[in-house]
């Protein structure tokens, strides 16, 4: 069976004629006799039987060609995208000295029967480095000392976190010998039983790091931690440092701090009614975290020698190339003296001084570039560096888009990235192995799931995309343009929808609101709230390509919309020759892929911004399952989307203008008779 070929102009012979008639009647009125003895008739029917074969023809061009033409306007294939996930890695004792990860080494999922590992390779190196406890001090709610400065803690003797009946914003400051940044530093506290009032696993305390631009709020790993949260009875505390901590100036001691500040009680939560007291305090570094990248780095890799024409292609020896949101950066060592072209571009005084290697910066294209301008231009679909053309002008003049690399140059690309794709979207707690021999180092995990990764862009996607961008071009004017841009600004944005700023809002000037959703992180499972989190580098991207385009003196805020998590609880009666079993799971993998931001909804193109969710969706969803003979009962259930707590069941759901829904556990009750 041969594969479908695309219409790309589905007019025919008889529509091209009566097009031309209509504009006949349009343009020349006096032109009344439309017979087909008319010899004007006999034109238009001539010229539409031309346009006709050159039509037949147009819809048999391969795909490949479709491509070229698309790149003829400027349109060129999205590259995948790599995941990220902040690794931790934890020391088989107490630290002593540094210990250093270095930049670069490999961890991995565990393999299973079902699944190859799938490989991180860290982005910086990290250096756990020790710290001791120095001192303590508690401070007022203006971070001012409220008692003296605890350097040792005598027998039976105890230091009273907070005032006597605690205040919001009062603090405990713990100062270090040493700066932690990025470490996990494990407190052990003796403490009294004296912080009253509380929940133990709920106290109304955060801790907070401090850095050069203030305090930073550290998390709490409560899975390492004794359940001493509120500080009321001894136990142990793993505090995860932010990558900023530094020292400062409390109480006249200047150390790097750590303090546990009361908050407000919230709605729901008790508060002291005294003040935790401490005894004695300790402090170990025991891991540091650092992210990693689901790609393999490729550094320093020798492209081949200039030929010296314009419009030169390299290959590189692996592809696609990954976006990790920097430019490449091409290095090329001239020829020896005296080469014929030695002297077609002129060094600038700013090149790097590496051996005589010059540096070639990477540009999104060479529109703007000059003749002397060193830039090159990455296909990351074709795995493929770039340098400028040369393109005849009008009057016969050539002109060139950049620089060309004179003959015989060697030519080299610092650093790039092949792999991503969101297989590397692993959930938190899998990635454990380390394939990099670190001396020091016991165990490794990823405390939170892996995000960002995302497939490089398919042909039918890029087909899609290619009307739109003739429409929209460079510029972002309409809502549509917004959208558009959006999209095509990271790969891994699966939907765009642009809106107006709320007027009693906007600052100073006019704005949209450009809510951004993301690609699903895996094929063929349910899509929760947490697999729509979008990254901060993917927000800034799409910020970037916006602020590039927009008028002058329009905002542009770019954020995720507002999920609404629902459940849909339904009762079913089966048919005989129905398998309960069967038929749940069945059941349950409709009303997931209906009620679906990204694939449901009544066309199947995502659920859509605002519609509400109806008792009736889900009757007609589970009608269609194969092996249902009745829905008997359906309750809709909306949760909080901050504290996930259900609300009440209902037939209807209401969400905002510009809100999506997400799915839940829904649950579904196999009724036998």
């Amino acid at each position: 069976m041969s594969l479908p070929a695309p219409n790309l102009d589905d007019r025919r012979y008889q529509d091209l004629v009566d097009d031309a008639k209509r504009h006949v009647q349009r343009r020349c009125p006096s032109w009344t006799s439309h017979n087909v003895s008319d010899p004007g008739v006999t034109l238009i029917e001539t010229f539409a039987y031309m346009v006709d074969q050159v039509l037949y023809r147009l819809n048999r061009v391969p795909d490949r060609l479709y491509v070229k033409f698309m790149e003829l306007i400027g349109v060129r294939m999205l590259p995948g995208r790599a995941a990220r996930a902040p690794v931790t890695f934890w020391l088989a004792k107490p630290a002593s000295g540094p210990t250093e990860v270095p930049d670069g080494s490999e961890v991995a999922t565990v393999r299973t029967t079902t699944q190859e590992s799938i490989s991180f390779w860290t982005t910086a190196p990290l250096v756990v480095v020790p710290c001791a406890f120095r001192a303590a001090v508690p401070l007022d709610g203006s971070g001012e000392p409220a008692g003296p400065v605890v350097t040792t803690f005598a027998d039976g003797a105890e230091l009273r976190c907070f005032s006597e009946v605690p205040n919001p914003d009062e603090s405990l400051a713990i100062a270090l010998d040493a700066a932690t940044p990025s470490c996990a530093v494990r407190l052990h506290v003796e403490a009294s039983i004296a912080g009253l009032g509380i929940t133990p696993g709920d106290p109304p305390i955060v801790w907070e790091a401090s850095t050069p631009d203030g305090w930073a709020e550290c998390e709490l790993d409560r899975s390492r931690s004794d359940d001493i949260w509120g500080l009321n009875r001894a136990g142990d505390l793993v505090l995860h440092v932010p990558a900023s901590h530094g020292e400062s100036t409390i109480a006249g001691v200047r150390a790097a701090w750590l303090r546990c500040r009361v908050l407000p009680a919230r709605s729901g939560q008790a508060s002291y009614t005294a003040s935790p007291s401490v005894r004695a305090l300790s402090v170990a570094t025991i891991g540091g975290t650092v992210d990693a990248v689901h790609a393999t780095e490729i550094v320093d890799e020798t492209l081949g020698t200039s030929d010296g024409t314009e419009g030169q292609r390299f290959s590189l020896s692996r592809g696609p190339v990954v976006d990790d949101g920097e430019p490449i950066v091409v290095d090329v060592r001239r020829p020896v003296k005296g080469s014929e072209d030695a002297a077609s571009v002129t060094p600038d005084a700013g090149a790097p001084a590496q051996a005589g290697w010059e540096e070639w910066t990477g540009v999104g294209h060479f529109a703007h570039s000059s003749p002397s301008d060193r830039h090159v231009v990455l296909d990351a679909a074709a795995g493929e560096v770039c340098f400028g053309p040369i393109v005849r002008l009008a009057d016969g003049r050539l002109r060139r888009y950049g620089a060309r690399p004179v003959h015989g140059s060697v030519l080299r690309i610092r650093r790039y990235r092949v792999g991503g794709g969101r297989r590397g979207n692993v959930d938190a707690g899998t990635i454990t192995r380390l394939k990099s021999a670190i001396p020091g180092i016991d165990s490794i995990e990823n405390r939170a799931r892996a995000h960002g990764g995302a497939d490089p862009e398919t042909i039918d996607e890029a087909k899609r995309r290619a009307p739109l961008m003739l429409h929209a071009r460079d510029r972002a004017v309409t809502a549509e343009d917004f959208e558009h841009i959006a999209r095509q600004a990271a790969s891994s944005i699966a939907r765009a929808r642009c809106v107006a700023v709320d007027p009693e809002s906007a600052a100073d000037a006019p704005g949209v609101r450009v809510l951004v959703v993301p690609k699903a992180p895996r094929h063929g499972v349910p899509v929760t709230s947490r697999d729509l989190a979008i990254d901060d580098i993917t927000l800034e991207q799409v910020r970037s390509a916006i602020d590039s385009r927009r008028i002058i003196g329009t905002r542009a805020l770019v954020q995720p919309p507002r999920y609404q998590p629902i459940i849909v609880l339904a009762r079913v009666s089966p048919r005989l020759s129905a398998d309960p079993g069967e038929l749940e799971r069945a059941a349950l993998a409709a009303l997931h892929a209906f009620f679906n931001p990204l694939t449901g909804g009544p066309d199947g193109s995502g659920w859509p911004f605002g519609r509400p969710v109806t008792a009736g969706d889900a009757y007609a969803v589970l009608q269609q399952v194969s092996g249902v003979r009745v829905v008997e009962e359906i309750r809709l259930v909306a949760l909080d989307p901050a504290t996930g707590q259900p609300q009440d069941h209902t037939q209807r759901i209401d969400i905002g203008a510009h809100d999506l829904i997400v799915s839940a556990d829904h649950q579904v009750k196999i009724e036998l008779d």
